[in-house]
């Protein structure tokens, strides 16, 4: 088959001035001036796609918490390991974020920081002689508490926090499992059996494991179940808490809550398949907003949280 070349000439063409554009002089980036306020700098970013994603995010917060409606985050220990802990107390401590869930090696990088200052060892080095995760206290401390607590019935972040408020620790003021215990803001842990170094330690108890993390999702759903309006972020856990959070949705509709406006988003240094999708996606399919903002958490979580106290104390 001969193929015939196509000419341009002929086509139908129309002034630029009627065409609807994606990008106007007005969303360009403002120059700001030296010595500025972040009020000055985050005013100066662009309204292009991820900086106008990023100021809407920080807006639905802001108007949130405004309406007093439920603002919720799940995240990663990697949130912890990269230092932002200062950060998320001070917005619990605001009256900002209503509820912290996390992974369970989340309470393993929260206890060694308010226990010993320090936290996240060279898994590299310590693998190879099978030392890896065999810091007695963290081991017996922790477990210790999650007994404890689910005798006393309770949730595995309450029973964890509960014992770190008590504590001694000289940096427990940064345990974000004892600000939920002295605040009265839930800070629940989702267990999967087997992923974390408290588990290889003999004082892991199964039973006491599972009740006690049971309790918390329940929690946890409770806490969902109220966020129509709300916002919930999900940073930095591709797997755990984007299937938890999916569970506690369907779980709060099925029993007739409304959850159905509200806005959620992710953010990471990579965008995963499960956040994108059982965070941002499906649960704002029938209503509501997702967002993706991607970036390191040590990047961009102090942007958010500078954002946020802009807006909330402008």
């Amino acid at each position: 088959m001969k193929i015939k070349p196509l000419s341009s000439k002929g086509i139908r063409t129309y002034s630029i001035r009627k065409r609807k554009s994606k990008v106007s002089v007005a969303d360009l980036a403002k120059i700001p001036e030296r010595g500025g306020t972040f009020r000055d700098f985050f005013d100066s970013l662009p309204d292009i796609l991820g900086a106008k994603d990023f100021k809407d995010v920080v807006a639905a917060i802001v108007l949130a918490r405004k309406k007093r409606k439920t603002i919720a985050i799940g995240m990663g220990a990697h949130v912890i390991k990269t230092g932002l802990s200062p950060l998320i107390i001070d917005l619990m401590e605001r009256g900002v974020i209503n509820s912290v869930s996390m992974n369970g090696a989340g309470i393993v990088h929260d206890f060694e920081l308010a226990y010993s200052g320090s936290t996240s060892e060279d898994v590299d080095s310590e693998l190879k002689s099978g030392a890896f995760g065999m810091a007695e206290e963290t081991g017996c401390l922790i477990n210790k508490a999650i007994k404890m607590g689910a005798k006393k019935g309770f949730g595995l972040g309450r029973s964890v926090g509960v014992m770190i408020e008590k504590s001694r620790y000289p940096y427990k003021r940064l345990s974000i499992l004892a600000a939920g215990a002295r605040l009265g803001i839930p800070v629940t842990v989702h267990v999967a059996i087997g992923t974390d170094i408290v588990h290889i330690h003999p004082q892991m108890d199964g039973a006491a494991t599972g009740k006690a993390s049971i309790k918390d999702f329940q929690l946890f759903a409770g806490v969902v179940s109220s966020l129509e309006g709300g916002v919930y972020i999900n940073i930095g856990s591709a797997v755990i808490m984007p299937e938890v959070f999916l569970k506690a949705i369907t779980l709060s509709r099925n029993l007739g809550y409304k959850v159905k406006n509200f806005t959620t988003v992710n953010m990471d240094f990579i965008q995963h398949y499960r956040p994108i999708t059982n965070v941002v996606r499906r649960p704002t399919m029938g209503g509501g907003r997702g967002f993706r903002l991607t970036g390191h958490h040590e990047i961009m979580v102090p942007l958010l949280y500078a954002g946020i106290v802009e807006g909330i104390d402008g």
